[in-house]
């Protein structure tokens, strides 16, 4: 194997003590791999192949390691490094959690094994499939206007708002569970739906698909079970809002361009 190691231990990334790079070159990895050590291939990032391995903790303690590594957590570096690394750090985390929580068999208990021509663990005793799993999610930012809606969480530590957002639920399609969502959080109907974007967001595993939707009617009367606060804020005068990595930030702030160019800054 050449190329670079993503190294996990759990839900955390072991990155090198001396900060950047956030991965491995092969040769430079402090560990010697077991025979038996399961690497998964990531994909081509900067123009070389990368992997991910899962070194548990207990092997922290081999010597020296515990001076050239450093534990630390994907969401410390939320839109300080480019947007590639972030994907690929989050996809390695995604996958070998996966391969962690599936080495045995969910139906029948018998240990699981690598499917030959597809990132899938089957079980040879009952025929089961186990794949990488992905939580879809809707965004959306509900527009009046030259007004937008946003929300502020009940479990959000700062006092920053943004659009709403939740779960696809069995059965429903993207659509169905956007206007769900949104009657209700807040009350409220919406008309069009206009796709945006979507994003990968490995906290654990969602894809964040991204719409503006119309204002169609209503008042808005919030859950008061997640939604602490929601409001109608003009495109010049917002709270604060989340970052551009994100594609909360994403959709107001395109929204705010559209405006802009629309009724002027």
């Amino acid at each position: 194997m050449v190329g670079n190691l993503v190294v996990t231990s759990g839900k955390h990334l072991i990155v090198p003590a001396k900060g950047a790079p956030l991965y491995w070159p092969h040769q430079q990895l402090p560990w010697s791999l077991e025979d038996n050590q399961t690497v998964h291939h990531l994909g081509i990032y900067n123009g070389e192949r990368c992997f991910s391995v899962d070194i548990p903790e207990t092997r922290w303690g081999e010597s020296g390691v515990d001076l050239a590594v450093q534990k630390t957590s994907l969401r410390d570096y939320l839109g300080k490094i480019p947007d590639g690394l972030f994907r690929l750090l989050g996809r390695a985390l995604q996958i070998n959690e996966w391969y962690r929580s599936h080495r045995y068999c969910g139906c029948c208990g018998a240990e699981t094994s690598l499917l030959s021509g597809e990132r899938a663990l089957g079980c040879d005793v009952c025929g089961q499939s186990f794949y990488p799993r992905l939580s879809p999610c809707v965004m959306m930012l509900i527009t009046h206007g030259d007004h937008c809606l946003l929300a502020r969480n009940k479990e959000w530590t700062r006092p920053f708002f943004s659009a709403l957002a939740g779960f696809v639920e069995p059965g429903e399609s993207a659509e169905q569970a956007l206007r769900r969502e949104v009657m209700e959080e807040v009350g409220l109907q919406v008309g069009a739906l206009h796709y945006f974007a979507s994003q990968p967001w490995p906290f654990p595993g969602q894809l964040m698909i991204g719409y503006f939707a119309d204002y169609a009617g209503g008042d808005i009367c919030i859950d008061d079970i997640e939604i602490a606060e929601a409001r109608w804020f003009h495109y010049q005068d917002l709270p604060q809002i989340p970052g551009e990595f994100a594609l909360s930030g994403q959709l107001i702030r395109a929204f705010v361009d559209r405006c802009t160019a629309l009724y002027g800054a």
